[in-house]
């Protein structure tokens, strides 16, 4: 799922690349979106890069190519609000929707984590997953991994990372951190004096660097879970 801004962006670079033919640069997407700086757009279309809907085009100005739609999406009127999350859960006895959000044992499944998630992923359960037994008492949550930024780290798209809840990480460490109280994304944290730099482990994405009030740390990576199929 998009943020109401990624959404909201993404439609309004379909429909001007419809009309004109060129992507609109960034002045032109600050104004529409009503945004105070052009860093905000450079973020959200980031955001959109890594999760696949948007892609940069090399050695051209104002390149930009849209290359799938959210499926709620409306080519005549931006959607504001935010849908509800529906991961793909598949149950084959390791994980899946046979462990019902409200009951059971396991993990609680709180939805899915890429390069920008609505907060509201970390706050809503939707399923429950087996996990180790030394991680079922502790104060862990399971997020299905959308995207491929982080395959260098051996986490590919769909797997399930249980992260332990807590607001402090190592230098190194894969940790679901939130971005200006607004995105979730896991990264591997770097820390660097003053700033903090959310590394993906895929050479086709950019390390993000902020200064420290903007990232609060969710949790850390203690385990994943694969489907082989």
């Amino acid at each position: 799922m998009l943020t109401a801004k990624q959404k909201e962006l993404l439609l309004y670079i379909h429909e001007r690349i419809k009309e004109t033919g060129v992507s609109p640069s960034f002045d032109e997407m600050k104004e529409a979106l009503d945004l105070a700086s052009k860093s905000g757009i450079h973020r959200l279309i980031t955001a959109l890069e890594e999760r696949g809907f948007l892609r940069r085009l090399p050695h051209r100005a104002r390149a930009l190519e849209v290359l799938k739609m959210p499926d709620s999406a409306t080519p005549s009127a931006p959607a504001r609000g935010r849908g509800a999350f529906r991961p793909s859960v598949v149950s084959d006895g390791s994980y899946g929707a046979g462990h019902a959000a409200n009951g059971g044992g396991g993990v609680p499944i709180l939805g899915q984590i890429a390069a920008g998630v609505p907060i509201a992923a970390i706050q809503n359960e939707i399923g429950r997953v087996e996990a180790p037994p030394d991680l079922m008492a502790k104060d862990c949550f399971a997020l299905e991994v959308r995207g491929d930024s982080m395959i260098g780290a051996g986490i590919l798209d769909g797997d399930v990372v249980i992260i332990r809840r807590g607001d402090t990480a190592d230098s190194g460490d894969i940790v679901v951190a939130l971005v200006d109280e607004e995105e979730a994304t896991l990264k591997r944290l770097r820390k660097r004096g003053n700033s903090i730099a959310l590394e993906a482990a895929n050479p086709a994405y950019e390390t993000r660097i902020f200064g420290p009030d903007r990232v609060q740390i969710q949790g850390k990576l203690v385990a994943m879970i694969r489907r082989y199929s």
